[in-house]
């Protein structure tokens, strides 16, 4: 008896949503753009984004020109975005700004167009040119609408990127120093601090600086050695002079104490 009345219960509600789907897709079909109008707000209001969308994007056609069309094309957006479609939410969004720059949606269009291409940026060690693209559209929201909430997630976004490009930065030039190129990530982690002297891993480049001009010159021939270590020794004294309280710090010492000898010892039988 009870496996019966399951079944009945599976077959009412199959029948039901058979039912709700028919009059949604009669209602997708009609040419009555206010019922669609009505009830792309309401499935929208009831957080059923997707059939939101499809009635939003039905009737965005039929709005050109009416006073509701800028809703229309900014709830279309907001329920791609609430379905986690960032890719076409962001094309709604850009198509938006720029058609209605004016419109009481326009500040919050223009942020969720931000926010689509933030979440469509990759990890660091993939392509960052849509993390370049993200920033200079944050860099341009925070200057031009400072001091709002919109601005405030904006600024968490950009300093997440930064940080992503710091870390590509970083790792690409210690990618050498793994593959013990000790000459090249040395050239190539200084160069990281010459593009931006600021990246958030100064410390660390600094203290793989130190290391690649040790080992470099660790690994060469005797004759090319003390020339060699006073080139750690410069940058050991320049990662001490900055971080004297680092990590890295006991271990660089050791290493210059060890260098300090040998360079004296050069030096004493020259």
């Amino acid at each position: 008896m009870a496996k019966k009345l399951t079944i009945l219960c599976m077959i009412a509600a199959a029948v039901a949503l058979a039912s709700c789907s028919s009059k949604f897709e009669k209602l997708l079909n009609s040419y009555n753009y206010g019922d669609k109008y009505r009830a792309a707000l309401e499935f929208y209001q009831n957080e059923k984004y997707n059939k939101a969308a499809q009635l939003f994007e039905n009737i965005a056609m039929n709005a050109q020109g009416a006073p509701q069309e800028d809703t229309v094309r900014f709830y279309w957006g907001m329920s791609n975005y609430y379905m986690k479609d960032f890719a076409t939410a962001q094309s709604n969004f850009t198509e938006f700004v720029q058609a209605f720059p004016t419109s009481p949606f326009a500040k919050e269009a223009e942020f969720r167009m931000i926010d689509c291409m933030y979440r469509g940026t990759y990890r660091y060690e993939l392509d960052q040119r849509p993390t370049q693209i993200a920033l200079t559209y944050i860099n341009k929201y925070i200057i031009e609408n400072p001091g709002t909430d919109y601005a405030k997630f904006c600024k968490v976004m950009k300093d997440d990127l930064e940080e992503r490009l710091d870390k590509k930065a970083f790792e690409g030039a210690r990618l050498y120093y793994h593959m013990e190129n000790y000459l090249s990530a040395h050239y190539a982690l200084k160069n990281v601090l010459k593009d931006d002297a600021d990246n958030q891993y100064r410390e660390d480049i600094l203290y793989y600086t130190a290391m690649a001009a040790y080992k470099y010159a660790y690994n060469s021939v005797p004759e090319k050695q003390r020339e060699r270590y006073m080139t750690f020794v410069d940058d050991y004294l320049n990662f001490v002079g900055e971080y004297p309280d680092s990590k890295y710090k006991a271990e660089l010492d050791g290493i210059y104490k060890r260098v300090n000898k040998i360079i004296k010892k050069e030096n004493q039988n020259k």
